[in-house]
């Protein structure tokens, strides 16, 4: 399994967890996108992001809160379709 990155985070976008990642698979696209994502075919599981996310919104695949388990297929969808993903967030979380 992979790590998600789950509500906590959208509209806080805090990239702490961008810059520990040794492989680079958490991603977002500035002014498009409310959260960031775990692409899941590039995390290599190693969990050096989950303690650096200060509103603790990254989990593993398995531990992710039931009310937030939506997030899973998300993050594995905006690397398919993003602007479905996005929907998803919208619907998730209104603004």
């Amino acid at each position: 399994m992979t790590y998600v990155i789950a509500e906590p985070c959208v509209d806080v976008l805090d990239r702490s967890c961008v810059a520990v990642c040794p492989v680079d698979c958490i991603h977002f696209e500035e002014g498009s996108d409310r959260k960031l994502f775990i692409d899941p075919d590039e995390c290599i599981d190693c969990g050096a992001c989950e303690p650096e996310c200060p509103v603790n919104s990254i989990f593993p695949a398995e531990s992710v809160p039931a009310q937030w388990s939506n997030y899973i297929q998300i993050d594995a969808n905006w690397y398919k379709d993003k602007a479905g993903a996005r929907a998803a967030v919208d619907a998730a979380k209104p603004r």
